[in-house]
């Protein structure tokens, strides 16, 4: 097998992203507590966002609109102007965080950059997501890099035939089994596992398929992935 192109996810594949959101989700239940059962927010917000993301998409500016329009609909209209105001300023918080690589990243991506062609691919705001590439000092290992608005097996297919990659010859790397994963293996990709110990419950979708999938692997750190690549070409 030849692995010629390397595909990597950003946000909890690279660097960390759930402190972000779930320092948010932890502020948000906290102004809603005069109105709602804190237990009731979160279940309530991921039915907005899923009903949301063919409206706005992935990325801060969805999540933001998503939590406005839940806390209309948990207050019952009662929600202020003020408060409001604090969930945009929630917003702005989390687009000041600084990126933070996650352990090995750097050592990894550099070193596979010196031998295969690497493509950054994840979805989201397009905003958003070149700012956070531009500051994690990544930027010059890669070779392409694709912002989609869903990745599924139709946009992995888009990517690979615009860069001339033949699906056997692409190896996706992240922490969305439905996302990264599935729909590269299920192209004749190698789909790379890399579990992070918090992942949004709609990127979870697909652990039962994963474990029968052929050309899936898990990995429990992405510095392992490296090894892999040498194993899977020489055939061990």
């Amino acid at each position: 097998m030849t692995i010629r192109a390397i595909g990597f996810d950003a946000d909890d594949t690279l660097w960390h992203n759930e402190n972000i959101f779930s320092l948010t989700h932890e502020k948000y239940r906290a102004l809603l507590s005069p109105y709602a059962d804190p237990a009731e927010v979160d279940p309530r917000l991921f039915a907005t966002e899923m009903k949301n993301l063919r409206h706005f998409g992935y990325g801060i500016k969805g999540f933001t609109l998503s939590m406005i329009e839940t806390a209309i609909e948990l207050t019952g209209g009662r929600i202020t102007a003020r408060e409001i105001q604090t969930i945009i300023d929630f917003a702005h918080e989390m687009r000041e965080q600084p990126v933070q690589l996650l352990e090995g990243v750097a050592e990894t991506v550099r070193g596979l950059a010196a031998s295969r062609t690497l493509m950054l691919i994840t979805k989201g705001d397009l905003f958003d997501q070149e700012s956070k590439i531009a500051q994690s000092g990544l930027a010059d290992h890669f070779h392409h890099v694709e912002i989609l608005s869903e990745k599924d097996e139709e946009a992995y297919r888009r990517v690979l035939s615009r860069h001339g990659v033949p699906p056997r010859e692409f190896m996706m790397v992240g922490n969305s089994l439905r996302s990264d994963i599935l729909p590269v293996a299920a192209l004749g990709g190698v789909g790379v596992y890399v579990p992070y110990h918090l992942t949004w419950a709609h990127e979870r979708e697909g652990e039962e398929r994963a474990a029968e999938a052929p050309g899936v692997f898990r990995l429990g750190h992405i510095g392992e992935v490296p090894a892999l690549v040498e194993r899977l070409e020489s055939g061990v």
